[in-house]
């Protein structure tokens, strides 16, 4: 019986093994060339110089890769943090069933769909002051604001823009996570006359903290390789105010210095990774502490 369960348990494996092999072909064969070319002097395809560890050495004892690392990270933290308390608020609030709950749903999915190319020009466009809406309405406001050469207003620009795309996952998410809590335990909280807020803290923040642990991965990634957003926006500017890592990159890719490029995208791929894996562990732990309260 044993071994008829082992058999079963390696005929399983197969069914893996076109996936693995989709993954090796678009991402672990891609990475390990890039790392080999990473440690060249590329002039050309049949014309390059072996240069070791260098690139790695120049990056990363650099000041620049540092503050865009840093610039990397506050945009992330500034992100989630404006983020998730809305996107929090918005499915705490949006009506239980109905049409207009799902109204609301559809509504949050509409930025979600919005080519990423085409959020910069519609965000320009808007706070334009001669043509936009939100431009028009600053100026009658009296406030000017200077998202080509103030960085703060750059900034803000960027975390506005940014929410405006990627809110409405965090409330679906949310949305998706309170629709599992079963009406007994809101019926048990009314009987106890529960506050909103200690329903919020003993029933439904528990019940969301999977999702919002999904939810904060999916968008400290996204927001940590922020590429087009910026570069739509600003290019990086004004000065290095939004060289974020991602634009770094693209520096040296559109200059053709393909082994800085490299070693540069070996580094970020180590990053992000080690992010993922952090993120990981973290869910294991939660997952063990459910269990364990089972």
């Amino acid at each position: 019986m044993a071994g008829g369960n082992g058999a079963q348990a390696g005929r399983a494996w197969l069914f893996l093994l076109p996936a693995l092999a989709v993954m090796a072909f678009v991402g672990a064969i891609p990475v390990a060339i890039n790392a080999w070319h990473s440690l060249f002097d590329i002039l050309a395809l049949d014309d390059k110089f072996w240069v070791g560890t260098e690139w790695y050495r120049d990056i990363l004892t650099s000041d620049r890769f540092y503050a865009s690392l840093g610039r990397s990270l506050g945009f992330s933290a500034l992100v989630i943090a404006v983020q998730f308390p809305l996107g929090l608020f918005i499915a705490l609030n949006l009506p239980r069933e109905g049409i207009f709950r799902s109204l609301g749903l559809v509504l949050l999915a509409v930025p979600l769909v919005v080519p990423w190319i085409m959020i910069p020009p519609i965000w320009l466009s808007l706070v334009d002051p001669e043509t936009g809406q939100v431009g028009r309405a600053l100026t009658w406001a009296g406030i000017e604001f200077d998202w080509k050469f103030n960085a703060v207003h750059t900034w803000i620009l960027l975390i506005v823009m940014d929410t405006w795309h990627w809110v409405g996952m965090v409330a679906i998410l949310a949305c998706s996570g309170l629709a599992t809590i079963p009406p007994a335990f809101y019926q048990a909280a009314a009987i106890d006359q529960a506050s909103r807020v200690q329903v919020f803290r003993f029933i439904e923040l528990p019940k969301l903290r999977a999702v919002l642990l999904m939810a904060l991965l999916l968008r400290f990634m996204d927001s940590f390789m922020i590429y087009v957003e910026a570069f739509g926006i600003n290019s990086g500017g004004p000065g290095l105010s939004t060289a974020f890592l991602s634009l770094d990159l693209g520096e040296d890719i559109k200059a053709f210095n393909y082994g800085p490029a490299a070693a540069r995208s070996v580094i970020y791929f180590l990053m992000s990774l080690l992010i993922v894996y952090a993120f990981w562990r973290l869910m294991r732990a939660e997952d063990a502490e459910e269990a364990e309260a089972r």
